[in-house]
């Protein structure tokens, strides 16, 4: 399994965004604004290089949506063999991942909890469970939380405190346990902080 369990906010206070969406990370950000290190605080960010600037992007593409550099680098050679704007094709890719659907829907705070849940067997996908995060959805593909877990406290929690507002290429319903792949997400139906062209431009070295 693929995942990242070192400190979480020292990434993002490297990258110099919230990467998890964690109140520690947070806080960590509002009370050191600056890299981690010595010479954090010293440091010129207006003097990096392209490539720095290139690396920080991607970083917060990969980190953001779970994966391990080979994962990564798997999905942007699939993104740069299909016919369009290979970036836009990247992000597309990642968001159709099962953890993320899990995120958007509203039934996990985070990613990382999203995955959790699809591991530990909580997500049934056309009526059978798939418990593979990285599992692709299609359109058409019904998503929905296992009868057993409808009343976690935690989803119940996510769904009536966080009430986060369902992408529209998702259409929710049952109370918003259930969502629906209403079409493959555009770019601009993916709110995701990353300058996507900044990877092509890095992976086309």
């Amino acid at each position: 399994m693929a995942r990242y369990t070192g400190p979480k906010a020292r990434v993002s206070r490297r990258l110099g965004t919230n990467i998890w969406g964690t109140a520690g990370e947070t806080k960590a950000l509002d009370r050191r604004p600056y890299p981690p290190g010595d010479h954090g605080r010293t440091r010129r960010r207006n003097n990096n290089s392209e490539y720095l600037v290139q690396l920080q992007e991607k970083q917060k593409a990969r980190f953001s949506y779970g994966m391990n550099e080979r994962q990564f680098r798997n999905i942007y050679a699939e993104a740069s063999r299909q016919k369009g704007v290979t970036g836009h094709i990247l992000l597309e890719l990642l968001e159709r991942r099962l953890d993320n659907l899990v995120y958007r829907a509203g039934w996990a705070a985070t990613r990382p909890q999203a995955r959790q849940f699809v591991g530990h067997g909580h997500i049934n996908v056309n009526g059978s469970r798939v418990d593979i995060p990285s599992y692709r959805v299609r359109p058409g593909d019904v998503i929905e939380l296992r009868d057993k877990s409808r009343d976690m406290v935690t989803i119940r929690w996510n769904l009536d405190v966080l009430d986060r507002a369902v992408p529209g290429w998702l259409e929710a319903s049952d109370g918003g346990q259930q969502v629906t792949v209403r079409e493959t997400p555009s770019r601009d139906q993916i709110d995701m902080p990353v300058r996507e062209q900044l990877i092509v431009e890095l992976y086309s070295k």
